[in-house]
């Protein structure tokens, strides 16, 4: 995210403190895309519901924040993430997870292989790959690629120390990355009409 859009958000989010309601939309528009995807994929097609309550919530709290435009988009996928919690809880759906190792490593270049890639695929197609990952890795993904949290954000809405984040992001795009650059896997074609009788001469049927 780039200064001056952290600048407007900032500024949004100042004046929607104040009980400017043009600007508190100015704010939805510029949080809830992402703040959609990172729910998706946390509690699949119920994001919309949660990310509902979960502006609700947002409203009502937005007095007592304090913080920059970075600041807001951390706080908002925090209540977003209790709510989806809560949500799987009373749905009795337990939220997958794992420690995260305690190591640091930097992001090589930003990602811009599996992050470029993922821009090129539809939401859906996106979302699904990011969800066959390792839930440490895959929510660290959904908050740092898709929710558009820097790290230490993202650590602060995990409860987990920056290195962590860091380490489960770069190994859910590294797997990412490898995933897509792998080749489609093509179904095994038919056998020619009546290889079977040369190569399976002898043989005996599968049914008497």
């Amino acid at each position: 995210m780039g200064g001056d859009e952290g600048d407007e958000l900032a500024e949004a989010v100042l004046l929607a403190r104040g009980g400017d309601e043009r600007a508190f939309a100015r704010v939805y528009r510029a949080v809830q895309p992402g703040l959609l995807g990172y729910l998706r994929g946390l509690v699949g097609d119920d994001a919309e519901d949660v990310a509902a309550e979960a502006w609700l919530e947002i409203a009502r709290d937005l007095g007592r924040f304090r913080g920059d435009g970075g600041g807001f988009r951390g706080w908002a996928a925090t209540v977003a993430r209790h709510r989806a919690l809560d949500h799987l809880r009373m749905r009795g759906r337990r939220p997958r997870t794992t420690p995260l190792e305690q190591d640091a490593l930097d992001l090589p270049g930003r990602h811009d292989t599996a992050a470029a890639a993922l821009d090129a695929l539809s939401t859906g197609e996106a979302l699904a790959l990011i969800r066959a990952l390792p839930p440490d890795q895959a929510e660290a993904v959904l908050l740092r690629v898709v929710a558009g949290l820097d790290g230490p954000s993202a650590a602060r809405v995990l409860g987990k120390r920056p290195g962590a984040v860091r380490t489960a992001t770069y190994r859910g795009l590294r797997r990412l990355a490898e995933t897509l650059a792998a080749p489609p896997r093509h179904p095994e074609r038919p056998a020619p009409k009546g290889a079977e009788q040369s190569g399976d001469r002898g043989r005996r049927p599968w049914h008497d």
